[in-house]
């Protein structure tokens, strides 16, 4: 590919110490890059410099051709009045203008009587009309909806005043305007930030096939494994160039480290040795050799080897737990809501000792509010939690208010409840990266990663049992994630947290806690990727779907009829109650309504629901009796059933009537239905597409896709009415 952007040796000071010392890179059509460092590396001021936002002292930026650079800020700011879907149609002006030009060319077509004057105007509006194609900008209105769903916002936010909207909300209309401008190159500085998991996933897709080149700065790794197909590492003042996404590059990191140190160690070696050799021989026999080897050196100092690139983590570490009992907390009937909206309803689990728990769920599910409620912070509404013998909790917050603003960090982590001595507290600091001067500082004075390891290291000065954690990879680099990664697998107590960080759950989670649509919840045995491969397989349902949390929660109603509840569920729950005698028929015409916005095929991407995994309870509290107490199990029966080969539980054969599925609530059968229907439709849709019918491979997998889901929503159907039958 051809090279759009030759940067060669970028120098930056900020005080004594270079930021940028010697950058140079080059970047191709199409490259995805993520940009990686520690924190305060330059990350930030190497994107300013790019974009011309702030000077070189040296070196040179070489655009090839006329090309553009696009960049997205980390906070973003706007004095303007106008409302969200103006501002965003702002990015695409040079369009609208077009467009408005094509039009009066037009009326001057008509009205003009010269033939010469005609023709140039001819001439003109065909160049525009083939520009505006090439751009698609005859659906631009649909262009600016699209993106702006794209990155979280709902249709009546579209009428906000820009002035109205918060921090988050300003970073989204940001990349909005940056990825409907799509320049040639996109700068963006950690453009997850304020997103939810569908929204992060869909801008993942959108840059993936974006035909502009992206530079990425991102601590989020799925993120940069999923987008990038090249990574630069900051560190040094210098950038190193690796192939691959950030996975690769860790392993290739680790190759050239492994080199690197050899290299230098050999090169620090024989400088010893000539040393010596000239200091002992300086002045005797062996004067001569001592003069030749003073030479050697001499020509060894003027090229030394690179220093290896070791970019360190803190070697975080939490103390030894004391013991718990068995069960650490029993929530029991939790219920929470503000005014009309319902947040979750009738929580019920245990938490067992030495677990790790995720909880995952969209922005606004009162993930946050589950947390302070457990902590008793927050009153519920309904149901109580109850504490486990000996239990000993460490809250990590958002907004850190564990460490005080106004005091000095070593006396910030200082803990209540026994003597910690000021070396001590100095020694458990510079485990969690903060040394020297840094520990004297106030904690007002700390930049945001700084203050989150003061915290982290508070948390480890209090001798916790159970952690509870609010976003703990905030403000951290990628480096000090893994480092906290490995603290958290390590410590033998109990662990909570919330995080958007993919990377992070996956690595730390062995259960999850999903909050699902309706204020219902899903318990998960795994961690992220168990989590992906049960929605993707169609065991669950996916609460990342948009407008997923539009409907207020309705308890299940015990009849042989199906709820029915507001909006868009409305037609699909009245055609469940009202269902015909020939189900068979009834599946294979059945399409759905058009209202709720779910993604279209393709693999991987049929949603679906799975029933709740602790199903087996005892007055409420979840047992591991029974043979269903294996949720994996469980959830590979119900896939079975779903995809033609029906699991026959054997307690169901004592029944009066033979299980022919496995057991599942009524309403995790609606679900599916529903989200295999809209599937199907959207399916039936894409059929009729041009582009579509004139390829006949793409026809017959399309063909197969749609018999599939036909073939699913049947045996659904069978299942709805067995458990409707017997599910009492």
């Amino acid at each position: 590919m051809a090279v759009i952007l030759n940067v060669e040796h970028l120098r930056k000071h900020f005080g004594p110490d270079p930021v940028l010392a010697d950058v140079t890179f080059q970047v191709r059509e199409g490259d995805k890059i993520g940009l990686v460092g520690p924190n305060g590396c330059g990350k930030t001021t190497l994107l300013n410099i790019l974009t011309g936002r702030e000077e070189t002292e040296k070196g040179s930026i070489e655009r090839i051709g006329e090309i553009s650079i696009g960049y997205l800020e980390q906070r973003p700011k706007t004095d303007s009045h106008a409302t969200l879907i103006d501002a965003a149609r702002e990015a695409l002006a040079p369009l609208f203008n077009a467009q408005k030009e094509a039009e009066e060319i037009a009326v001057q077509m008509g009205e003009v009587a010269d033939d010469a004057e005609r023709d140039r105007l001819a001439k003109r509006y065909d160049k525009i009309h083939e520009e505006l194609m090439r751009k698609d900008a005859y659906n631009i209105e649909h262009r600016v909806e699209r993106i702006l769903h794209g990155v979280g916002f709902r249709d009546e936010d579209f009428e906000k005043d820009v002035a109205t909207l918060s921090g988050g909300e300003l970073n989204r209309l940001g990349l909005a305007k940056l990825l409907l401008e799509e320049p040639d190159i996109m700068l963006l500085d950690e453009p997850s930030n304020h997103l939810d998991l569908a929204a992060t996933e869909w801008l993942e897709d959108f840059l993936k096939t974006t035909r502009a080149a992206v530079i990425l700065v991102s601590h989020d790794r799925y993120f940069l494994d999923r987008v990038t197909n090249r990574t630069f590492e900051l560190y040094a003042g210098t950038v190193d160039d690796y192939p691959g996404n950030f996975t690769k590059y860790l392993g290739l990191k680790e190759e050239r480290l492994a080199v690197q140190t050899k290299t230098y160690e050999k090169y620090v070696e024989e400088v010893e040795k000539a040393k010596d050799f000239i200091r002992r021989h300086h002045y005797g026999m062996k004067a001569a050799q001592a003069e030749d080897r003073r030479k050697k050196l001499e020509r060894l100092e003027e090229n030394p080897p690179e220093v290896p690139r070791n970019v360190s983590a803190p070697p975080m570490q939490f103390p030894p737990a004391s013991r718990t009992g068995d069960i650490v907390f029993r929530v029991e009937g939790l219920t929470k809501g503000y005014g009309e909206r319902t947040l979750f309803k009738d929580f019920t689990f245990d938490v067992q000792r030495g677990e790790r728990w995720a909880i995952l769920g969209p922005n606004g599910c009162g993930k946050t509010t589950f947390l302070k409620c457990l902590l008793g912070e927050e009153t519920p509404d309904d149901g109580a939690v109850r504490f486990g013998q000996g239990v000993e909790v460490g809250y990590f917050d958002q907004q850190l208010r564990v460490v005080d603003d106004q005091t000095p960090v070593v006396d910030a982590i200082r803990p209540k409840k026994k003597v910690f001595e000021d070396l001590q507290r100095r020694k458990l600091l510079g485990a969690f990266g903060l040394s020297g001067d840094q520990q004297l500082l106030k904690v007002c004075n700390l930049s945001g990663g700084q203050r989150c390891r003061a915290a982290l290291a508070k948390l480890a000065a209090d001798d916790p049992n159970v952690l509870i954690l609010d976003e703990p990879t905030n403000h951290l680099d990628l480096w000090a994630r893994k480092a906290l990664e490995k603290a958290i697998r390590d410590f033998e107590g109990s662990v909570i947290f919330i995080s958007h960080d993919r990377y992070f759950v996956d690595q730390v989670a062995d259960k999850l806690l999903v909050v699902q649509p309706n204020a219902t919840y899903k318990i998960v045995d795994g961690n992220y990727s168990t989590f992906r491969h049960m929605v993707q397989k169609g065991l669950m349902a996916d609460p990342f779907l948009p407008n997923a949390l539009d409907e207020p929660f309705e308890p299940e109603k015990k009849s042989g009829k199906a709820p029915v509840k507001a909006n868009s569920n409305l037609a699909r729950r009245s055609s469940l109650e009202k269902k015909p005698t020939n189900r068979k028929a009834d599946a294979q015409t059945t399409s759905a309504p058009s209202t709720p916005s779910v993604p279209k095929g393709g693999k991987g991407k049929n949603r679906g629901a799975v029933p709740n995994l602790d199903e087996n309870r005892t007055n409420g509290v979840p047992s591991n009796k029974g043979k269903n107490s294996d949720p994996s199990k469980y959830a590979e029966a119900n896939f079975k059933a779903s995809q033609g080969a029906p699991a026959v539980d054997q307690k169901a054969k004592k029944e009066k009537r033979k299980r022919k599925f496995p057991f599942r609530k009524v309403s995790d059968i609606e679900d599916e239905i529903f989200i295999r229907e809209t599937r199907l439709a959207s399916l039936n849709e894409d059929a009729l597409k041009p582009e579509i019918l004139r390829d006949g491979a793409k026809i017959k997998e399309l063909q197969a896709e749609i018999t599939a889901e036909q073939e699913a929503i049947k045996l659904l159907y069978e299942h709805w009415d067995e458990a409707t039958e017997l599910n009492w």
